[in-house]
């Protein structure tokens, strides 16, 4: 894996850590707070831009994990933002997202490993 194509699933990597930290807030925080929500869909859509990346640049998903169910989630929420039903939302960061990182594990760590070769520390990008 090359430099530029290890970043992408550390950005992965690190939008999942966020979805985790809005899940461990609860299902109540979350239901009530729409910036709350709102960060939770951003993160969807920028894991769905992500997978079609990934997808773009050959690297098949590994099993556990759809590239094209998350761009289809990633349309969804841009296109259908008046119709979203925040029960599935939460079920996607809480339930969906975690069985994600751990199908990607590996991916993850082989990025890592690219990019500390490379003299780069993979980051949480801050948006």
């Amino acid at each position: 894996m090359d430099t530029r194509s290890a970043k992408e699933p550390a950005h992965v990597r690190a939008w999942l850590g966020h979805a985790s930290d809005i899940v461990r807030r609860g299902k109540s925080a979350y239901m009530a707070d729409p910036l709350i929500q709102e960060a939770g869909d951003s993160l969807m859509m920028k894991l769905g831009e992500a997978a079609n990346r990934l997808e773009r640049s050959g690297l098949p998903a590994p099993d556990g994990a759809s590239w094209s169910l998350a761009v289809a989630n990633r349309n969804w929420l841009i296109h259908q933002y008046d119709e979203i039903d925040r029960d599935i939302t939460w079920n996607t960061l809480a339930k969906s997202l975690p069985e994600w990182g751990a199908a990607l594990a590996r991916l993850f760590a082989e990025a890592g490993s690219t990019l500390h070769a490379g003299g780069q520390t993979p980051q949480r990008p801050n948006s």
